[in-house]
């Protein structure tokens, strides 16, 4: 835990909330009378804190999204036209490139902060930053090509092409770089939310569990509000300040910045209303964590219907559009990835067959719908590596299903080089290409496993089996069992080809910095 002293990021100093006086619990106005919710003792707006993470973050953004933009469509000029002093005619107006850069640098940065692509609620996990500045870079070029066709401005498609995806890029990466910061950052203590958790016990844990998982998320937890009181701690670590009775009087007393709800039938919409008034009064955010688990974003809709904020979760769909433009993708990537990749199969199969036996190692898997398939890897053992699998079976480091062994003896030294950057998995572009498997997806199991599996755990035969998917990018071999199940069935719930995306970005970092592979 952070020394709740040093906290310079996260929270103001100790002095600063000594001035703010505590509110008694407000009597309810009249419904609909604001002005009297707004008059009422202790309601007094107050001012964010002054040190505060969000802006400090939100502004480190906006200086590289400036930098990242004037680079894209200034050097799209000089990759184009080879100087900045290119003239565009126009049937209405004669001007330059230059001016044209930046105008598009401007509406840029305008759609960028439209489109809150710095808002501190989707910054730093999921994809949804991402897909913000995505659609907020499309809608730039888009709207700027109907004025240029409008007023018949011919601008040059190679500029355009030029500084949409050379822009967008960077913006990307400058994004990914940030968030990699923030999570350091995060990792020590600082740029989080202290958060208070209130709900009944069970629930309470759930979501603590959950929470406390992902660190990276920027949520410490600094303690809960339960039906029965501070009689017991919540969880190690997370001490019961208050019963739903005394709540609002002990919001002060552990500093938070975010209240997270987890609902209670003994709190009565009257008093969940009160206390929402409470924490609009300082600045603290609300979060409802409703009993919905392994849900994406895109799958929940939310949608006021008289004064009750109900929640639509979208059933997953396994055929389609999304899914051919997935096996579509999937096509042009295998293909092309085995051409550019040719030399090195070749020189890799070369070295593997230096002990005499076969390149290729041929396994029986599982797959979409429960078909078996013959998955290829580069074999990285020994070639009677089978018949030694009988002798070694009490030695497994796996977790309980899976058999893996950090220092099997059946490797051999070059496979255990293969395995480390995973580049013995390369053949499998092949069964990409036959159909059989996909880019990303959940792991592809042996038949014995599936054997022993839990009839939930079929639902990871709904999609095809990947090369990559979410359990490789997070922590592969080390992973329980009950992680990997959870984080495939994840996928195969909510699959988008945002989230393939960045699977396979940050397959490419797992691969360069490997953890967990043996």
């Amino acid at each position: 835990m952070v020394d709740y002293g040093a906290r310079a990021d996260t929270e103001p100093r100790r002095s600063d909330r000594q001035h703010r006086s505590i509110p008694q619990p407000v009597r309810s106005p009249a419904p609909g009378n604001h002005a009297a919710r707004r008059s009422a003792p202790g309601l007094a707006s107050v001012p964010r804190r002054a040190q505060d993470w969000r802006r400090s973050y939100a502004l480190r953004l906006r200086t590289t999204d400036v930098l990242v933009i004037v680079v894209a469509v200034f050097a799209a000029v000089l990759l184009r036209f080879g100087d900045t002093d290119t003239a565009l005619p126009s049937e209405f107006v004669s001007i330059g490139y230059p001016l044209i850069a930046a105008l598009i640098a401007i509406a840029w940065m305008t759609m960028l902060t439209l489109s809150a692509t710095r808002d501190h609620k989707v910054i730093g996990n999921g994809s949804t930053e991402y897909k913000r500045v995505g659609t907020a870079t499309f809608r730039t070029f888009g709207a700027f090509a109907i004025i240029a066709f409008a007023f018949k401005i011919p601008i040059a498609r190679g500029y355009l092409l030029v500084a949409l995806p050379l822009g967008l890029v960077l913006l990307l990466l400058s994004r990914w770089a940030w968030r990699s910061w923030l999570h350091r950052r995060r990792m020590q203590g600082a740029f989080v939310e202290r958060a208070l958790l209130m709900g009944e016990r069970t629930q309470l844990r759930h979501v603590a569990e959950q929470i406390q998982s992902v660190p990276s998320v920027g949520l410490r937890i600094v303690g809960a509000i339960t039906e029965s009181g501070t009689r017991t701690d919540l969880a190690p670590g997370i001490p019961v300040i208050a019963g739903f009775s005394d709540a609002v009087a002990h919001l002060d007393a552990v500093g938070a910045d975010t209240v997270i709800f987890s609902g209670s039938d003994m709190i009565s919409p009257r008093q969940m209303r009160e206390i929402g008034w409470e924490l609009e009064s300082r600045g603290i955010d609300l979060i409802v964590a409703p009993a919905l688990t392994d849900i994406a974003g895109p799958r929940i809709h939310a949608r006021p219907v008289a004064g009750l904020p109900l929640i639509y979760v979208d059933f997953p769909t396994f055929e389609g559009g999304r899914f051919l433009s997935k096996r579509a993708a999937d096509i042009v990537a295998a293909a092309l990835g085995l051409v550019l990749l040719s030399p090195l199969l070749a020189f890799i199969a070369l070295m593997v067959r230096r002990d005499g036996g076969p390149a290729l190692f041929r396994q029986e898997r599982v797959g979409l719908d429960g078909r078996a398939f013959a998955m290829l890897k580069f074999r990285t053992m020994v070639v009677d590596a089978e018949e030694r699998l009988t002798g070694l079976l009490d030695r497994t480091d796996g977790n309980g299903v899976l058999f893996k062994m950090k220092d099997d003896p059946r490797v051999t030294p070059f496979g255990r080089w293969l395995r480390r950057y995973s580049i013995d998995e390369l053949p499998q572009l092949v069964n990409v290409l036959r159909g059989e498997m996909s880019l990303v997806g959940p792991r592809p199991p042996l038949a014995s496993e599936v054997q022993r599996y839990s009839d939930h755990v079929r639902r990871r035969f709904l999609v095809k089996p990947g090369i990559t998917g979410l359990w490789q990018v997070s922590g592969r071999s080390d992973l329980s069992w009950e992680d990997t199940v959870r984080l495939d069935l994840y996928y195969v719930e909510n699959w988008s080809a945002a989230g393939d995306l960045m699977i396979l970005w940050r397959t490419v970092r797992t691969v360069l910095a490997p953890e967990g592979a043996y």
